[in-house]
């Protein structure tokens, strides 16, 4: 039989009928010296045919290959499962040597001898907007950290925290959770604050930064609100708030 691929060749090298052709081409003892040249070259096609695949031949694994066609019965022979031995591919893992936008809530819990986190520098998301301030102001937390409206405020105003749109912050935050958001409101010759508190639209009363609610805005400047909100149990918060002037 023609010796079409490197898998018909027979391991013994001399023997009766053993090893007597390269792709039909006769190198048996005596052959013609015309041949030889043509027999190296289809050798080397075949070695090429086995290293690119094209033969159908496979390398066992006592000779440094898997005995395998494809990667899925290459798995198998090297004993590795998917998700047991080797990390299956998502495009939801997260990678240290790429920028990553992460979608969904991530929890770090650290340990009772290391800290959850470290973070040399981070940055957080403000939204800029030439809005006066009056009415009730939505505040998405979803949305940004940081928000600061740059035209002068033109009434007093409530302020309501919430998710954003279609989702509350009692739906986003859980129970021992909390967070901080700042409202920056510019104040003209004219000026207005901050006189009421909600959350999802529910009336809250904050707790103030020396112990006395604001009754006034400053003139003429910008003052930051700050809100440190801790949930306490379903739909129940307490708010610490303060008023700080910057001109």
């Amino acid at each position: 039989m023609a010796k079409t691929k490197i898998s018909e060749y027979s391991s013994t090298s001399a023997g009766a009928g053993l090893n007597t052709d390269i792709a039909n081409i006769d190198i048996n003892e005596g052959c013609a010296p015309s041949g030889i040249n043509n027999a190296i070259r289809a050798l080397m096609a075949q070695v090429k045919d086995l290293q690119s695949g094209a033969s159908g031949d496979t390398i066992p694994l006592t000779a440094g290959g898997t005995g395998s066609a494809n990667a899925s019965t290459a798995r198998t022979a090297l004993g590795l499962a998917i998700g047991t031995d080797v990390l299956a591919y998502t495009a939801n893992n997260a990678v240290t040597n790429v920028a990553q936008s992460f979608t969904a809530k991530q929890t770090f819990t650290g340990a009772t001898g290391s800290l959850a986190s470290a973070f040399i520098n981070a940055t957080e998301t403000a939204t800029i907007s030439a809005t006066a301030a009056t009415g009730t102001i939505n505040y998405d937390v979803t949305t940004q950290s940081v928000l600061y409206y740059t035209s002068n405020a033109s009434a007093n105003w409530t302020v309501n925290i919430r998710g954003n749109g279609t989702t509350s912050l009692n739906t986003l935050m859980s129970t021992n959770d909390s967070l901080t958001v700042v409202f920056l409101v510019t104040n003209g010759a004219t000026a207005y604050y901050n006189n009421a508190f909600t959350i999802d639209g529910n009336s809250v009363t904050p707790k103030y930064q020396g112990g006395t609610a604001w009754t006034s805005g400053n003139a003429s400047g910008i003052d930051a609100y700050s809100y440190t909100i801790v949930k306490t149990g379903s739909a129940a918060f307490t708010v610490f708030a303060a008023q700080t002037q910057f001109k």
